[in-house]
């Protein structure tokens, strides 16, 4: 099966989408960028496709949001490269479940790591 030469790119109702979800979940307006990433889109896969993502940082933490297909998403936080976090869920169908999948997976580490160091 080959790769796709390109993926949709985020709309202008998925952005807003976004923007809506990071503002809820951090208090105020975040900087999101579009950017691309490079996944393998299957774990049988040996070439890695290019597909738009989203990129934002916020609490120390970065996010990607990256786009597989018409309606497929794919998301993981990090607070360093050997620090990585997905959601528990390989692929979304649905941008507003990953969105709020990953917010709420990355809230939950946050608290976490700040019960561990004893910063809240």
């Amino acid at each position: 099966m080959g790769i796709p030469a390109s993926f949709p790119e985020f709309s202008e109702s998925d952005l807003a989408l976004a923007h809506a979800c990071l503002k809820e979940r951090f208090g105020r307006d975040i900087e999101v960028q579009i950017v691309e990433t490079e996944i393998r889109l299957s774990q049988g896969d040996r070439e890695l496709a290019l597909c738009p993502a989203l990129y934002w940082k916020e609490d120390g933490c970065a996010f990607v949001l990256s786009k597989t297909g018409l309606a497929a998403y794919r998301a993981m936080f990090f607070y360093s490269v050997k620090d990585r976090f997905g959601t528990g869920q390989e692929d979304y169908d649905n941008l507003g479940d990953c969105l709020i999948t990953l917010l709420k997976v990355q809230e939950d580490a946050h608290a976490k790591r700040a019960a561990e160091t004893g910063n809240r």
